[in-house]
This record gives C-alpha cells, sequence and structure tokens, in this order.
C-alpha cells in the first residue's frame, strides 16, 4: 500500500490531520477515500465549505486555504493497526510541518489523533488551550463511519471551526 500525497501550502486557514491513510485512500490516491467515511458530508454541513466535495477532489481544499495530512503516512486497515515508533515519528514529522507551513488552525480529525500528537490524556473537543504547536489546535471528532456519534453532532463540533474561521486574524479564539 503506498502513502497518499500531502495537500500543503503556506499559512493556511486549517490544517485537517488525520490518523492515517485508509486501505481505499491508499488504493486511490485520495484523502477519506473510504464511502463510510463522513469527512466531505461534514465539512459541508458544517458551512467549511460552499459545496460537498468528493475524495477525488480533494486537492480542491487547497483553494478554500485548508490543508491535508496525516500523523501516520502508512495505509493501514484501522488505526490500531499503527505501532508506537510510527506514531513517534509520525509526531515528530507533523510538527515539522505545522512549523514549516505555520497553519492558523491545525484541526486534529479525531481525539486519538490529538492525544497521539500532544501526549495529553485529557482532551476537551474543540479549541485547546495549550497547544503543543505555534498554530492554534481544534480537536474533532473522527469522521469515519466506525464513530458512535451521530452526524448531527460531529457537524455541530465543526461549525465551531467554521465560528472560530470568521472571528479572523486569531483575535479571540480561544
Amino acid at each position: 500500500m503506498e502513502p497518499i500525497p500531502d495537500h500543503l501550502r503556506k499559512h493556511l486557514k486549517i490544517l485537517f490531520v488525520g490518523f492515517n491513510p485508509s486501505i481505499k485512500s491508499s488504493e486511490t490516491g485520495h484523502h477519506y477515500a473510504n464511502p463510510n467515511n463522513r469527512f466531505w458530508t461534514i465539512l459541508y454541513r458544517s458551512g467549511l465549505t460552499p459545496v460537498k466535495l468528493s475524495a477525488q477532489e480533494d486537492a480542491r481544499l487547497l483553494e478554500y486555504g485548508y490543508g491535508l495530512t496525516n500523523i501516520v503516512s502508512r495505509p493501514t486497515k484501522e488505526a490500531a493497526d499503527i505501532t508506537k515508533a510510527e506514531y513517534q515519528r509520525g509526531r515528530v514529522d507533523l510538527l515539522d510541518k505545522i512549523t514549516r507551513y505555520h497553519p492558523k488552525v491545525v484541526c486534529f480529525v479525531g481525539k486519538g489523533v490529538y492525544q497521539e500528537f500532544s501526549q495529553k490524556r485529557q482532551v476537551p473537543w474543540g479549541m485547546q488551550d495549550d497547544p503543543v504547536s505555534s498554530s492554534y489546535e481544534f480537536v474533532a471528532p473522527s469522521s469515519s463511519g466506525l464513530v458512535r456519534m451521530k452526524l448531527d453532532e460531529i457537524t455541530a463540533i465543526y461549525q465551531k471551526l467554521t465560528e472560530v474561521l470568521k472571528k479572523g486574524d486569531g483575535h479571540q479564539w480561544n
């Protein structure tokens, strides 16, 4: 299985960070390609994108000032298949990407992704008070179809990210 390309550029509004690519994403070369993944629906319903994009249009997120990456690049069937060593390397690589590209907000797509990155166990949804990186850090639920939260509940959390962007330049983002 092949890793999939990141979609990055300097000074993004939001950098979305997932665990790692799914098998389907590896096969297609696109982020959040599993048909059971709700990422594209969540972005649209939360107001982050004006249209519902498909996985094949993942590079278009750059048009909105959003980027995509993962904490681990190796595709797996599920996040449980990721090793501690891969997370350690991924943490260092992700911090380097954040430092190099300096997005305003890093949105962790899944509480577990942020827990691995930050090494914190108690993590609330939303903006984090004590970020690990130089960017604002926002924790949102995973968009995986395996997540038991209702789509409306997940969307409501992502809508807070939409509100953060509307406030502008980071003033009063907490």
